[in-house]
């Protein structure tokens, strides 16, 4: 096996980022890019506090006795590997719920920090679900407990925009610039997604804060790309062979893309020379990711769980998924985007193809499949929604919300139980115990969840008609004698 190794710049710096949501992606991706930039300009500037919202004190902790320093692998496929060690994060924080149901452990440290005038940039990656907002429409969830908890109680925040709305209020009373939001979740327009959510919070709270956040706060869009697979006792493992014990450690692919709309009025790190693009506009490559990518990753967890299939790399070994795949992106994804001219849709198509068959990664499939509820609408139902107001192909993306309705369910095809991760788990959930073996009126029900389906696509009768049959298919048949169907239709 071929591995290099790159040691951590041993400069501590000031913290002027502080990032909200300490997970796997974070230290695997934004980390990164700002470990090289510091390691090969020196800047100090530029240091990260990182902060875990809801869970994960743990880790937390564990980088705190770390010394804040960690390893990621970069794996090209098997046989070659970058191994990094990161120093970027100088500070760890945990403000949710503790092992005593408390809330709120380092909830002032965070504020502090976030209201510190050498803080000029918050960044996020909390999950779809973690702005509050509905799916379909974009407008924030005020009746959500959470949402009426930092209402209630706004200095005391615990939701992301709670955290926002506060620290924002206390430069604002302080006189101080405002720091520049960047979202880097996988939502469409998602520096206005985040944006919305922060203003309409405080809107709540107090018009004026609201107002001024409007005029002065900069919330930037970004596209983030970088397979980050959850950690198992078999990388750990791994990583052990190469002389890396590191509980933090966190594998990936060695493919990384970080595409951001360059609005910063307090100023960012030269990241443009560490690979980032630095753009006007972020929306094509945004959508293009979203709809290619992260919507091929969808039909492979829903379809490939439901068959008990395991990872990424199980999935696509199987040329009925490779073939499923293929159509989506070219046939169904693609004819919806629009793109710069320098970017061949077929040959990006053909590139995530590659990067899915990485035998190197045990990207599972449960883990992609969490928050359906959360992701559909922008991976799939906009796809569905631009092809039938154009008379298009909707066959795929018809099987995989067929999938996804049987996959909340909680058992595979064979019977298998499994836990649904979802924010509307209990309602779907209620919705197979209320209809039972009844298809029709199961995904008549589906259709009927208005934060989830944008209203031409629920209004379609042709479309419902076709998720029901590839319904039947999936659960009379099987996944694999379905996504034949779907081919020998193609092929009429």
């Amino acid at each position: 096996m071929s591995v290099q190794t790159i040691k951590a710049s041993q400069r501590a710096g000031h913290i002027g980022i502080v990032h909200l949501g300490l997970g796997a992606f974070h230290r695997a991706h934004q980390a990164v890019y700002l470990e090289r930039y510091r390691c090969r300009t020196g800047d100090d500037q530029w240091g990260v506090s990182s902060a875990n919202l809801r869970r994960g004190a743990s880790l937390v902790d564990s980088l705190i006795d770390a010394g804040f320093r960690y390893h990621v692998a970069e794996y090209r496929d098997s046989d070659n590997v970058t191994v990094r060690e990161i120093g970027a994060i100088e500070e760890s924080l945990f403000t949710g719920q503790g092992a005593d149901g408390q809330w709120g452990r380092d909830l002032a440290a965070l504020l502090d920090r976030l209201a510190n005038v050498e803080t000029r940039i918050v960044t996020l990656t909390v999950t779809e679900k973690g702005y509050f907002l509905n799916p379909a429409s974009g407008e924030l969830l005020q009746s959500d407990p959470m949402i009426q908890a930092d209402i209630a109680a706004p200095q005391t925040p615990r939701t992301a925009p709670g955290i926002l709305v506060e620290a924002l209020r206390r430069r604002r009373a302080a006189g101080t610039p405002p720091f520049t939001v960047l979202c880097c979740d996988n939502m469409p327009d998602n520096g206005e997604r985040t944006r919305q959510a922060v203003a309409q919070l405080a809107q709540v709270q107090e018009a004026a804060l609201a107002d001024w956040i409007l005029e002065h706060v900069a919330f930037p869009s970004s596209m983030v790309d970088r397979i980050v697979p959850a950690m198992t006792e078999q990388d750990f493992a791994a990583l052990k062979t190469l002389g890396v014990e590191d509980a933090n450690a966190v594998v990936c692919e060695a493919f990384s893309q970080w595409v951001v709309e360059d609005h910063f009025p307090e100023g960012r790190p030269v990241w443009d020379t560490e690979g980032v693009t630095m753009v006007a506009d972020v929306a094509p490559f945004e959508t293009m990711k979203l709809r290619m990518l992260n919507g091929s990753h969808s039909l492979l967890a829903y379809l490939g769980s439901l068959a008990e299939i395991e990872t990424v790399f199980d999935a696509v070994s199987e040329e009925s998924f490779q073939a499923l795949l293929s159509r989506y992106m070219n046939e169904e994804a693609a004819p919806t985007l629009e793109t710069p001219a320098e970017i061949d849709l077929n040959a990006y198509a053909d590139s995530l193809l590659a990067r899915f068959a990485n035998d190197s990664l045990r990207h599972k499939l449960q883990q992609i499949a969490m928050d359906g509820s959360q992701k559909l609408p922008q991976r799939w139902l906009q796809v569905a929604e631009i092809n039938l107001s154009a008379s298009r192909d909707t066959a795929c993306v018809a099987l995989g919300l067929a999938g996804w309705i049987r996959y909340t369910a909680g058992t595979t095809l064979a019977g298998r139980a499994f836990r649904v991760d979802d924010p509307m788990a209990e309602r779907l959930t209620a919705l197979h115990h209320r209809h039972g073996d009844d298809a029709a009126a199961l995904v008549d029900a589906f259709f009927g969840l208005e934060a989830v389906m944008p209203d031409t696509v629920a209004q379609s009768e042709r479309f419902k008609q076709q998720v029901l049959d590839a319904y039947r298919a999936l659960t009379e048949r099987g996944v694999g004698p379905a996504i034949a169907e779907l081919a020998t239709q193609s092929a009429r």
